[in-house]
């Protein structure tokens, strides 16, 4: 495996932080099911397998050895196909002990999933940050523990290219309106595209808008505020100022990447694509310069979702499950993630670390830390809560694709996106 390291070497810590905790938190002495250090667990994680195998194999033998009564048997899933499965397994009762998800998609497993109020106490759930695992707690069942996330998106800028357009690097865009005047302005000046930035949903809700009523039961977006950001971005759209691949839906994959140089800069990006740049075009990742993202209306920087793991209530070895996935998220298994990828963790005790407070590197990487780490402290998830988050995104970018594709207006756009979320609501999680 090609390590990715962009100054970021990592040395596997793999001590146990502690051991399982004693006194159940959240009422009642519920037994916990099985032994905790004896039994199969099997757990499932979202795509680290390919990347970062060799890695946690390392944590999986050493925790075995330790515990040689317990075994293992990690499944690694494709992303796409993470919620299905799961829901598979849950329908069959046929389930992982320990399954990774993401928040986004926590309000369709929250009903089949265990209560780890019974696994972990008082003490274990404090070693998280509050705002990344008190939104775990659906009717006061903690469903999920939050694990790493990928903190808040960052903005990258090509400043060769971008000198055509008189870019300074020392004063990136702050908003939308700047990127989208800085979209213009190299297009004026190259005849270029600039950008992918598109008004999906996300864009859309970090622009302050309101996408579901507060019972959580319709959509709220089909305002006059919406139509004008839409027709907006239409405007560069139609110009070419905004690149035409913009509209694929794989937004990992687009025809037009910073990595081909067919665009000069995205102002709210994925954080871990800076990985891809790094990795397939060096030359180009050392022209980068990274800046936080642009905010929209509300000035609020906004995490795409974290990942999160869970015990489903059918797990028949929860004693087990549980003392792995504390194994697991520890701060020590979390920081040495950190140091391969770079991701947030969830600990307190991990970003205490020198390796996030102590950032003194001035590559791209070191620069995108030193932000996320300012901008993290002040982040809101941006999970919905509808238990069918990524669908409802779905809908609602599909719609935006066919205003920006010319066949249908703005407003016949989010009629559609409206009825189609309301339709999806009313048929429940």
């Amino acid at each position: 495996m090609a390590r990715l390291r962009l100054a970021l070497v990592a040395t596997l810590v793999l001590a146990l932080a502690g051991c399982v905790s004693g006194s159940p938190a959240g009422g009642g002495d519920q037994k916990q099911s099985g032994d905790a250090y004896s039994g199969d667990v099997e757990w499932w994680t979202i795509n680290l397998q390919k990347n970062y195998g060799p890695d946690i194999q390392k944590w999986i033998d050493a925790y075995q050895k330790d515990h040689p009564k317990v075994h293992i048997k990690w499944v690694d899933v494709p992303g796409q196909d993470i919620t299905t499965k799961l829901l598979a397994a849950l329908a069959s009762g046929k389930v992982p002990d320990v399954v990774n998800f993401t928040s986004a998609t926590s309000g369709l497993f929250a009903s089949s999933m265990a209560d780890l109020n019974s696994l972990f106490s008082k003490e274990d759930v404090a070693a998280y940050l509050p705002n990344l695992a008190d939104p775990l707690v659906v009717d006061g069942k903690r469903i999920a523990i939050p694990w790493y996330n990928g903190g808040t998106s960052l903005a990258f800028y090509n400043k060769d290219l971008l000198a055509k357009a008189g870019f300074d690097p020392a004063k990136p865009p702050a908003t939308y309106d700047d990127a989208l005047a800085l979209a213009t302005k190299y297009h004026d000046a190259t005849g270029k595209s600039a950008t992918n930035f598109m008004a999906y949903s996300t864009v859309v809700q970090a622009d302050g808008v309101k996408l579901l009523s507060d019972d959580g039961k319709k959509a709220a977006f089909n305002t006059p505020e919406t139509l004008a950001l839409l027709e907006k971005f239409k405007k560069l759209f139609d110009s070419g100022a905004i690149a035409p691949g913009s509209l694929g839906e794989n937004q990992r994959d687009l025809p037009q990447s910073l990595e081909n140089k067919l665009i000069a800069f995205n102002p709210a990006a994925v954080s871990s694509s800076l990985l891809n740049v790094q990795k397939n075009a060096p030359a180009v990742y050392s022209s980068i310069v990274v800046g936080p993202p642009v905010t929209g209306a509300d000035g609020k920087f906004y995490m795409p979702g974290q990942q999160v793991m869970g015990i489903p209530a059918k797990s028949g070895h929860q004693a087990a499950a549980a003392a792995w996935l504390k194994y697991v998220a520890a701060p020590e298994q979390q920081l040495a993630l950190c140091k391969l990828v770079p991701i947030y963790p969830s600990s307190v005790k991990a970003l205490e670390d020198p390796f996030f407070t102590d950032i003194t590197g001035t590559t791209p990487a070191d620069q995108a830390r030193k932000i996320l780490l300012d901008t993290f402290k002040q982040s809101v998830d941006a999970s919905m809560g509808s238990g069918n988050d990524e669908q409802l995104r779905q809908l609602f970018d599909d719609q935006v694709r066919a205003y920006m594709s010319g066949t249908k207006t703005a407003q016949q756009a989010l009629d559609a996106a409206e009825k189609a979320w309301n339709d999806t609501l009313a048929k429940g999680k």
